[in-house]
């Protein structure tokens, strides 16, 4: 057994961490600073979005969901989506286990 840590009181940019990886799913922390963006992407796979703290602008076919604290939502693979942060955030990314983590990695370092 393994305690997970969520909390982060640091916020630059868009940030990444793998936190777990079990036999059926990877979970992955994403800390977004106020007006940080995660460009448009996509996942092979379905994912669950979770806000643990803050707010975010989740974008998917052109349409703008604002979710807030303890929100959740799930995606069904190849839709593209987009995500920007209207205050500090903390969020849960809840992979397949035959995705990528460092597929997200590249998302939220990536510049275009």
């Amino acid at each position: 057994m393994e305690k997970i840590i969520f909390n982060f009181n640091i916020f630059d940019g868009v940030k990444t961490a793998m936190l777990c990886e079990s036999e059926f799913s990877k979970e992955i922390r994403i800390t977004m600073a106020k007006d940080a963006v995660m460009k448009e992407h996509m996942a092979p796979n379905a994912i669950i979005v979770q806000v643990l703290r803050g707010g975010i602008e989740f974008e998917m076919s052109g349409k703008i969901l604002v979710m807030n604290e303890f929100d959740m939502i799930t995606l069904p693979a190849f839709i593209p989506h987009s995500l920007k942060a209207l205050e500090n955030s903390i969020i849960r990314l809840s992979l397949s286990k035959s995705d990528s983590h460092t597929r997200v990695f590249k998302v939220a370092n990536s510049k275009k």
